[in-house]
């Protein structure tokens, strides 16, 4: 059973309010492959070891991101993974939505998986969403504008790695 602490943060990470370890796992990943260069694969266990994520995590992780479309894997010799797409079309949007799911810190303000709040009584009324409409939209233009390649070219990959760590 989950301690009150360890149910908060599960709540938080649900309402978009805090980066799943599972999405700064996918973010590590993803430039660690970008800044191999294009068509260059990396051995899981290379990235595992060097951005310190948990192999069998990191397999599940990169299985999901090759179901979307976001990397390849090769088999053989000189095998591993590879960016399918080019980092520049890759944002942390798409990435957090395909780990995390919806990007909303209040289901009525999900565009994936809407859903009226238990409490509220009138949408257009409540003060709480309008805050909230602000933080979500603000928060959506920054991830959805911010490339894989983007993090790389502005020289912020390793702070990127540190936000994602």
């Amino acid at each position: 059973m989950r301690g009150h602490r360890g149910h908060r943060r599960a709540e938080r990470e649900k309402m978009g309010l805090m980066l799943s370890q599972k999405a700064r796992y996918a973010l590590r990943a993803l430039l660690a492959m970008a800044e191999a260069g294009p068509g260059r694969t990396l051995l899981v266990n290379d990235i595992a070891r060097e951005h310190r994520i948990p192999k069998p995590f990191l397999d599940q992780i990169l299985l999901d991101l090759k179901h979307h479309g976001i990397v390849q894997s090769k088999r053989g010799r000189s095998g591993g993974y590879s960016l399918l797409k080019p980092a520049s079309e890759i944002t942390f949007g798409e990435v957090l939505r395909i780990i995390d799911g919806p990007i909303a810190p209040l289901p009525c303000l999900s565009k994936m998986a809407y859903r009226r709040c238990d409490d509220c009584t009138s949408e257009e009324a409540c003060e709480v969403r309008r805050v909230f409409a602000r933080v979500a939209s603000a928060t959506r233009n920054v991830l959805d504008r911010t490339s894989i390649a983007d993090a790389l070219a502005d020289g912020t990959a390793d702070q990127a790695a540190r936000i994602a760590s």
